[in-house]
């Protein structure tokens, strides 16, 4: 951000005093005004994406409301560690009970988050903490506003591990989204990504 009120650094103390404060302020309208995440919630949801343990297991003591709220975008506290690939602070909110299958405003759960930065452990995790086989199916089926599945996601960063993954639990290779592509179309051509999608795409049909 553009420093208010500086004149090439020729101000005295008394006004760069002014113009720190002035920009603090400036900082914190901006801030708020920017943030569709209510106030309640703003101290997890800075803990969540910085991946602060500490500040997460404060937020998370002080909370008033749920666990599952909405922040800005629709997301959760899980949805941002798992974006941002903060594992401590992922098994910390499945301890305290954050719900796997929730949604964001573009209809992507946690999973799809982490398939889409490709953070195997994390879409490990999840997978592991998932309550038996159905909800693990739900997970992996699960699309968002444009038909992706966690696979998909993983598929457009060809995150290598995490597509094994993902195959190994029972992704579908041969799932469409809304435009009519499978997850092997996301990836680009002559890579490893698109080989094993491809053969396990194969292996579905032939069966």
């Amino acid at each position: 951000m553009a420093v208010a009120g500086r004149r090439n650094g020729t101000m005295d103390d008394d006004e760069e005093e002014e113009g720190v404060l002035f920009d603090e302020q400036i900082d914190l309208l901006q801030h708020d005004s920017d943030s569709d995440t209510p106030p309640h919630l703003r101290d997890l949801a800075a803990a969540a994406e910085s991946g602060n343990l500490d500040s997460l297991r404060l937020a998370l003591d002080n909370l008033n409301g749920s666990i599952d709220e909405a922040m800005e975008d629709g997301d959760t506290a899980l949805h941002l560690t798992c974006l941002y690939g903060h594992l401590p602070c992922v098994q910390l909110l499945l301890e305290r009970g954050a719900c796997l299958e929730v949604k964001d405003e573009d209809g992507a759960i946690p999973l799809h988050d982490a398939c889409a930065g490709g953070y195997t452990d994390i879409v490990q995790l999840i997978i592991n903490s998932a309550n038996g086989p159905e909800c693990v199916k739900r997970m992996l089926e699960s699309v968002d506003v444009e038909g992706d599945t966690p696979l998909h996601h993983a598929a457009r960063g060809e995150h290598m591990d995490a597509i094994r993954l993902l195959l190994a639990s029972g992704a579908s290779p041969t799932r469409e989204n809304i435009y009519g592509k499978t997850p092997s179309e996301l990836a680009d051509p002559d890579t490893e990504a698109k080989r094993i999608l491809e053969e396990a795409a194969s292996a579905v049909v032939s069966h």
